[in-house]
């Protein structure tokens, strides 16, 4: 009789503690530092540099900072020919939540590596030497690089800078992530597009490459080059020149607030 109460008071033990390993610890999946906040010289980098960030509502501000910080907690930064300053974090981390800003529980799970390169780098990832065939600003690998993000430094800096116009590398390259999110970069994130709108996005979105091939829009050309980049140039230009963007192209601004749930031209970043 002892040892069968023996017995039942480890298995009861074990049960409890599984439980807590199952279940104690989902009930928040994001990192401390997400709770914990940015410091203030982080802070004033992101009122300096990042325009989207300015604009938010204190109480937007709050959860921003608290998303870059669990970026930075989770996603390993490196350089490469450079020494990784505030600065690049800042801009890295604003270029990932920019896009997912409008969904409280996105979070990347298929990335863990950004590496960042002084400049412009070539298809073996060198970026000395000759400048020809030095033309990639940034890239999200695959394969053997599958979870890494490579990026350029002067093309981030430029995307945040005043004379980035309706351009933003880092924006476009975490876009091309969310996009393959699903397992497929082709232009329709489906883990955040509702279905019913997939067929009226892709539709849209072969009217809008018609037109750029004829030289009828103010969309980079460079969105012709297919589905995927279409979507990345598009968002790009949605999120760094919201108004021009809504005024020039409402039907394709209404399809991308439904896509990232934001109104980025309006009163309110998330819808």
């Amino acid at each position: 009789m002892t040892a069968f109460i023996i017995i039942s008071i480890i298995i009861v033990l074990a049960l409890g503690y599984l439980a807590f390993r199952l279940f104690g610890k989902k009930k928040n999946n994001i990192p401390a530092a997400a709770t914990a906040g940015l410091n203030s010289e982080l802070k004033q980098l992101l009122e300096q540099h990042v325009d989207y960030y300015h604009k938010l509502s204190e109480t937007e501000k709050l959860r921003f900072e608290g998303l870059i910080a669990g970026f930075l907690e989770k996603v390993h930064i490196e350089g490469v020919g450079l020494e990784i300053t505030d600065l690049d974090r800042v801009l890295i981390a604003s270029s990932a939540i920019i896009p997912i800003f409008g969904y409280k529980e996105w979070r990347y799970t298929n990335l863990t590596n950004v590496i960042l390169y002084p400049d412009t780098f070539n298809n073996d990832f060198q970026f000395e030497g000759e400048q020809e065939g030095r033309n990639i600003m940034g890239m999200v690998g695959s394969g053997y690089m599958n979870g890494q993000m490579l990026l350029s430094r002067a093309a981030l800096l430029k995307g945040f800078s005043a004379a980035s116009g309706k351009n933003n590398t880092g924006i476009h390259e975490f876009v091309h992530l969310l996009d393959k999110s699903d397992g497929a970069t082709d232009g329709v994130p489906e883990n955040i597009l509702p279905h019913e709108y997939a067929t009226p996005w892709l539709k849209m979105m072969h009217q809008e490459i018609s037109l750029i091939k004829k030289g009828n829009s103010d969309i980079d050309p460079y969105g012709a080059t297919n589905e995927a980049e279409f979507l990345a140039v598009a968002s790009e230009y949605f999120f760094e020149k919201p108004d021009q963007f809504r005024q020039k192209h409402p039907e394709l601004y209404e399809q991308l607030s439904i896509i990232y749930s934001q109104d980025p031209a309006g009163n309110h970043k998330a819808l």
